[in-house]
């Protein structure tokens, strides 16, 4: 038996906190009650858990060198092997230490959460190794990843190979980095308020967050269901829709999955070019505060090289873009720390549960001291909802998701893309060690302004470079389409990239 009834100390405390003073022979009474109820549970512990299959063997990898890790991207190394053939063999692959792979550690950039290892595959990496792929480890990543910088983890900041000393973007910033110095072929990143695209921008890659649900998320650790986003990080346009051909699909498990996705040839966008694509260059995207010229001049320069190819390039207004952060905050805050940081882990989500992880990340309440600010202070914000609001603010958000998704759904009737920067600056410097709470804070949540209303409406997403500022740092320019339309999106990506 792994629970226990309460003793009756612990029920007189435990009803105090939701408001009932009882009185001794209550606490008696209640105590029988919920030693009735463990019953439940005893058959619950009898019962074996229906994990997915770990198909293919490994070691549990081993932790890199400071010599070969130069821009400390790299959280753990592995050489596990797929299968002889596939549309990804001879390619090197690098997780986000978000994904689960079986046997080999995972601490999510979280100290607390240092020396776990997983018991499963998430469904992408079974695929990763079906199509021939070769998993070399795990990246570096943001503290829970809660920050689009990438100067949070517990193991330290990651450099961006372009411009050391600046910030990879976060939260996928080993993953990017990785690719960026050319030392894996292909990354995932997760995403959940730009955390694909924001290092893709920063460190001159390809990122791609597909449309909600199109890529599985079983297996991978999250911050909030309705947000979670994964999908591939790459050098060029062509790599990037090959890896979203292996990842996309049902897995029978992601209950965030529509039925029955139709397998899409996005390679195939390669020959289609850019002539009569219509695109809309969304004003409110442009000219942000904190942002630079030099990325909204390298941006408008890109739309009219879309336009020189065959598109029909026009300017328009999306007022309700401007808002789109305020929108996607609460549920990002209350829902995702709220639930993952207060309620634990597993509460609020179907498809795969991870018990071992539930397990072990109930720890982090005897570490909060080891949170970083960004964390502290969303757990902060999220307790101060939840006690004097009770998810007031969730649900008003989830209501005006429906409009946001609207706004951009009207314009992208008229339209089949729209086009403005990713990240209204290229790479900052990192935060150095003796930094205020308030930079690492800002650091943290700065280049979100375009990215997160994407994760609100489930819109695809992708990151591409168009330029550099004069001191080198990469600008990042985002095209988004409809929902489950990664195929046009690829379609201006590959004209712009080779136009």
């Amino acid at each position: 038996m792994t629970i226990k009834t309460p003793s009756p100390s612990q029920i007189r405390e435990l009803a105090l906190s939701v408001g009932l003073d009882l009185e001794p022979d209550e606490i008696e009474e209640y105590g029988e009650a919920l030693s009735d109820i463990n019953a439940v549970f005893e058959v619950l512990d009898a019962l074996p858990e229906p994990l997915p299959e770990v198909k293919y063997p490994r070691t549990p990898g081993r932790f890199p060198t400071i010599e070969e890790n130069p821009h400390n991207a790299w959280y753990v190394k592995t050489a596990i092997k797929g299968a002889d053939e596939g549309k990804l063999a001879g390619r090197t692959v690098v997780l986000k230490d978000t994904v689960c792979l079986a046997g080999v550690p995972m601490m999510n950039g979280a100290s607390f959460l240092e020396h776990y290892v997983p018991n499963v595959d998430a469904s992408i990496v079974t695929r990763i190794l079906d199509a021939g792929g070769e998993i070399v480890g795990k990246a570096n990543c943001e503290y829970l990843s809660f920050s689009g910088g990438s100067h949070t983890c517990a193991n330290g900041p990651v450099h961006n190979p372009r411009k050391r000393g600046y910030s990879a973007g976060g939260s996928s910033s080993g993953s990017t980095a990785l690719v960026a110095a050319r030392e894996v072929d292909l990354a995932i990143g997760g995403d959940q308020g730009g955390s694909i695209r924001i290092p893709a921008s920063f460190c001159g890659t390809c990122g791609m967050k597909p449309t909600f649900g199109l890529v599985p998320y079983s297996g991978i650790m999250g911050i909030e269901y309705t947000l979670d986003h994964i999908g591939p990080i790459t050098a060029n346009v062509a790599d990037n829709a090959l890896f979203l051909e292996v990842l996309a699909g049902n897995d029978g498990i992601d209950t965030r999955q529509p039925p029955r996705l139709q397998p899409v040839s996005y390679t195939g966008a390669k020959e289609e070019g850019a002539e009569g694509l219509r695109v809309a260059v969304v004003r409110e995207g442009f000219g942000s505060e904190g942002g630079e010229e030099a990325v909204d001049g390298a941006v408008r320069a890109a739309a009219e090289s879309l336009a020189g190819l065959g598109a029909n390039v026009e300017e328009v207004s999306v007022p309700m873009h401007l808002v789109a952060g305020a929108i996607a905050f609460p549920i990002f805050v209350e829902g995702g720390i709220g639930a993952i940081l207060q309620n634990g882990f597993g509460a609020h989500q179907e498809g795969l549960g991870i018990t071992s992880l539930v397990d072990r990340f109930a720890s982090f309440r005897d570490r909060t001291h080891e949170l970083p600010p960004n964390v502290v202070t969303f757990l902060l914000y999220a307790k101060y909802l939840q006690e004097y609001r009770a998810g007031y603010y969730y649900a008003k958000s989830q209501n005006l998701r429906r409009q946001l998704s609207g706004a951009y759904d009207a314009i992208l009737e008229r339209h089949d893309l729209l086009l403005m920067p990713t990240t209204s600056m290229a790479a900052t410097p990192l935060p150095g060690p003796d930094a205020s709470k308030a930079e690492i804070i800002q650091r943290a949540f700065e280049p979100i302004a375009n990215t997160a209303a994407f994760n609100v409406t489930g819109h695809p997403a992708m990151s591409m470079p168009c330029g550099d500022t004069d001191d080198g740092r990469p600008i990042g320019l985002m095209l988004v389409g409809r929902h489950f339309d990664e195929l046009t999106i690829y379609r201006a990506a590959y004209a712009l990239e080779n136009g």
